[in-house]
C-alpha cells in the first residue's frame, strides 16, 4: 500500500502535467489565433483582439507572449523559414535571370498571401532573433543573386538591394488596398518592376493581366470605406 507521502508526490506530478498541458494548449490557441488575424488583417491586430479570438484572458497571452515582438517572432518563424528557402532555390537555378526574376515572384506572393508577412517583410524587429537572423541569411542570398544577375547581363548595373526593400513596401500596400476585390492586382505591379530592372538585351514577358476596372473600383470603395490599411 502507497504511504501517504508518495501519494502526496504522485497527485503533484499529475497537476504539474495538467497545469502544462493546459498551459501548452493555451499556445497553440494563442498561435493559431494571431496567425489568422495577421494574415487577415495586417500587424496592426492589437493583443487584446488575439486574446479575445483564441479564448484567452490578456494575462494568459502575457504569460506566453511577453511582448508583440515575441508572439511575431513564434508566427512568423515557418514563413521565414520558407523566405529565406525561396533565396536558396533561386541561387540553384542555373539561369541566374530566372531565378532572380523567380525569388521576387515568389517573395511578393508570400506577400499577398499572408498581409502580416506582408508587413513583417517591411518592418524590423530587433527583439526577435530568429526571425531577424532568417532575414540576414535571406539578404545575403539576394545579393548573390544580384550579384549572378548583372553578371549575366540582364540585370540593370544600376538595381540596387534598397530597391527591393522598395517593391516589397509598395506591393504590402497593393495587398493591403485591393484585398479581396483584385486579389491578383500585385501581378501586374510586380510585372512592371521586373521590366524596369531588365536589360534591353533581356526578354521581356508579357504583363500578368490588369485587374477589370470593376474589380479595382471594388477596391478603390473598400480604401473609402476602411482606409488604405483595411478594417
Amino acid at each position: 500500500m502507497p504511504s501517504p507521502a508518495a501519494s502526496d508526490d504522485a497527485s503533484h506530478q499529475q497537476s504539474e502535467s495538467a497545469l502544462r498541458a493546459d498551459a501548452e494548449r493555451n499556445r497553440d490557441r494563442i498561435l493559431a489565433a494571431a496567425r489568422r488575424l495577421f494574415a487577415s488583417e495586417g500587424l496592426g491586430v492589437s493583443m487584446a483582439a488575439v486574446a479575445r479570438e483564441a479564448g484567452v484572458g490578456k494575462a494568459t497571452l502575457g504569460r506566453r507572449f511577453a511582448t508583440r515582438q515575441e508572439l511575431i517572432n513564434a508566427v512568423f518563424a515557418d514563413r521565414m523559414d520558407a523566405y529565406a528557402g525561396a533565396v536558396t532555390k533561386a541561387l540553384a537555378d542555373p539561369d541566374p535571370w530566372h531565378g532572380f526574376t523567380g525569388y521576387i515572384r515568389a517573395v511578393c506572393a508570400m506577400q499577398a498571401a499572408d498581409r502580416g508577412f506582408a508587413d513583417v517583410l517591411t518592418m524590423t524587429f530587433p527583439a526577435a532573433k530568429a526571425l531577424e537572423a532568417r532575414r540576414a541569411e535571406a539578404y545575403d542570398g539576394f545579393l548573390q543573386l544580384i550579384a549572378r544577375a548583372r553578371t549575366s547581363g540582364h540585370l540593370r548595373e544600376d538595381f540596387v538591394p534598397e530597391d527591393l526593400v522598395i517593391l516589397l513596401m509598395a506591393n504590402a500596400g497593393v495587398v493591403a488596398a485591393t484585398g479581396d476585390a483584385a486579389p491578383d492586382a500585385w501581378r501586374r505591379l510586380v510585372g512592371h518592376m521586373l521590366r524596369s530592372y531588365a536589360t534591353a538585351r533581356t526578354d521581356i514577358p508579357p504583363l500578368p493581366q490588369a485587374p477589370a476596372p470593376a474589380a479595382l473600383y471594388r477596391a478603390m470603395v473598400r480604401i473609402a470605406r476602411t482606409g488604405p490599411h483595411g478594417p
